[in-house]
């Protein structure tokens, strides 16, 4: 069967902010090495699924760029990831939705005339074997496949929620944030959350967005207007999130999913990497996480740096410096003195000498002066114009001047 995979890319971001001020949310680094998008995509090229397409649109030139320089698959075999802007192919208008953005791109279904359309998002740090999903797909006969995770009832409020028929498979009722939605028959403190990835029958598909781009009232939102309407018709099935076997997963780390939309969820994202055993594994030689890897000699650690639980990338020097349960990105200089706890610094930081640094988010080419204090009183982070997050995380934007 001809499988076409399409990503959605093209989110504002505005939680992750200040972020997202100069980049799309999917072009957001995470983890040192990687961009937020590189997951997504390496999910599916890793299930096998050799041709993507990435639906982009606000501020997205670093994301276009990491696409370009990274994921360079085979021509000779007909493979590719490519990077598609907003075209107006429909209008003199942007996106309007999730599912106006396939809409819009319809002539990339219409050329490639695939069997399944796999549909992701661009923004969650997990591993995911979506071979098998889409092999339940073909086997329910569903016009769609809804990937959902277990979550307690308690935060049902913050997903889409499904309710299961009887047969174990078809979605009866999809419900938008409920407050208080039934439980899981074999779990019933547990709901089924939508985890924003859908497989497609591509018939279904393309007659789903024509009737919703007919439809004025509609949001045009894959999640909020497309899975609905096909539920409605008891085209949709799901596929528990639970079942899915990825090579290599630890015991602890088997089933991760994290949303990371949030400066805090993004923030508690890394320190599930850093542990000696972590909740996420990023080293999984059986299933790896692709990116662009910068031509850098290895970290150095100096006059007696202390380095406890954490990730130095590549071009970074640590300098009688003590750092904790922290991920650092590409050259980033830490100096004599300093303290660095439970933070992410990125491309370029420079962390100067006895500067004290605790739950931060430090962005592209910051450089924080000699005895500076982040982190310890949140007035004083406030009042030096930086972002302080609702969980306390203290967060400089890009080139900002400390």
């Amino acid at each position: 069967m001809k499988v076409l995979g399409i990503v959605l890319a093209g989110g504002e971001g505005k939680r992750l902010m200040p972020l997202t001020e100069d980049r799309a949310k999917p072009a957001v680094p995470f983890a040192g090495s990687y961009r937020l998008i590189d997951f997504a995509l390496s999910n599916l090229i890793n299930s096998g699924f050799l041709k993507c397409a990435v639906l982009t649109q606000y501020k997205s030139h670093s994301l276009d760029r990491h696409i370009s320089l990274t994921w360079r698959m085979s021509s000779m075999l007909g493979n590719y990831v490519t990077p598609v802007p907003a075209q107006q192919r429909r209008g003199k208008q942007w996106y309007q939705g999730s599912a106006d953005a396939i809409y819009q791109s319809m002539n990339l279904i219409t050329d490639e005339n695939p069997d399944i359309i796999v549909v992701f998002g661009a923004d969650h740090v997990y591993r995911m074997n979506a071979r098998q999903m889409v092999d339940a797909h073909v086997a329910s006969g569903a016009g769609v496949t809804v990937a959902g995770i277990r979550v307690p009832r308690s935060q049902a409020d913050q997903f889409g929620v499904m309710t299961v028929a009887g047969d174990g498979s078809t979605i009866s009722e999809f419900l938008e944030k409920p407050a208080d939605p039934p439980g899981l028959p074999d779990s019933p403190e547990e709901v089924l959350a939508s985890m924003g990835n859908y497989v497609f029958t591509a018939d279904t598909l393309i007659e789903a967005l024509e009737a919703d781009a007919a439809d004025p009232t509609s949001r045009h939102d894959m999640g909020g207007d497309i899975v609905p309407a096909l539920v409605a018709k008891g085209l949709a099935a799901v596929y528990d999130f639970k079942d899915n076997e990825v090579p290599g997963a630890s015991d602890r780390d088997r089933g991760y999913w994290r949303d990371v939309g949030t400066i805090d969820s993004y923030h508690e994202a890394h320190l599930d990497l850093v542990s000696a055993e972590p909740i996420f594994n990023l080293y999984n030689d059986q299933w790896p996480i692709y990116s662009y890897q910068a031509q850098l000699p290895g970290p150095k650690f100096v006059h007696g740096a202390t380095v406890r639980d954490s990730i130095v990338s590549a071009g970074s020097i640590i300098s009688g410096a003590t750092t904790e349960s922290s991920v650092f990105a590409t050259n980033t200089r830490i100096e004599d003195g300093a303290t660095v706890q439970r933070s992410v610094l990125m491309d370029n930081v420079r962390i100067g000498k006895g500067a004290i640094i605790r739950n931060a988010i430090i962005d592209k080419n910051v450089v924080v002066p000699p005895g500076t204090l982040i982190g310890i009183n949140h007035d004083d982070d406030r009042r030096r114009g930086f972002h302080v997050s609702p969980g306390g995380v203290v967060v400089i934007g890009k080139g900002q001047v400390v």
